[in-house]
């Protein structure tokens, strides 16, 4: 079975738009946190992964929604690691108002695995750690 991270967090007033409503623009940097959060049950953080030459910049983003969350809302949000090739990965997110646990959008990032100067490399090659235990949390 996958390894899916959970993010917690509550809507702030600034996310909001002028109907009240959570703006759409919002849902990329909780897909990041979540991601970010996925990532380290790899015993790293983000900044340790970009310190050792692997980047993962984005080349693709989609998101559905569903049903629109407020102001003080409590949202969890899944993340879990789709697909993964030597040199590509595929993030899918979910995300649910609580504590009904009720789907209020979905979405994908997919990422270029590459080295600092933004080359695309084989991360089995490059980075057969990280890529062992990538593909033993899918």
């Amino acid at each position: 079975m996958p390894y899916i991270s959970e993010t917690r967090l509550v809507v702030r007033y600034a996310e909001t738009d002028m109907m009240g409503i959570v703006h759409h623009s919002r849902y990329y940097p909780w897909f990041e946190q979540a991601r970010t959060d996925y990532i380290k049950k790899l015993g790293l953080t983000y900044t340790e992964l970009e310190k050792m030459g692997f980047m993962l910049p984005l080349t693709e983003t989609q998101c559905k929604y569903i049903y629109g969350l407020t102001y003080e809302d409590e949202v969890l949000i899944t993340c879990r690691l789709e697909k993964l090739t030597v040199a590509r990965m595929e993030f899918f997110y979910e995300v649910f108002k609580l504590p009904e646990m009720k789907k209020v959008s979905e979405g994908r990032t997919k990422h270029g695995i590459v080295d600092r100067d933004m080359h695309p490399v084989n991360a089995k090659k490059m980075f057969p750690k990280i890529w062992e235990d990538m593909k033993e949390l899918m």
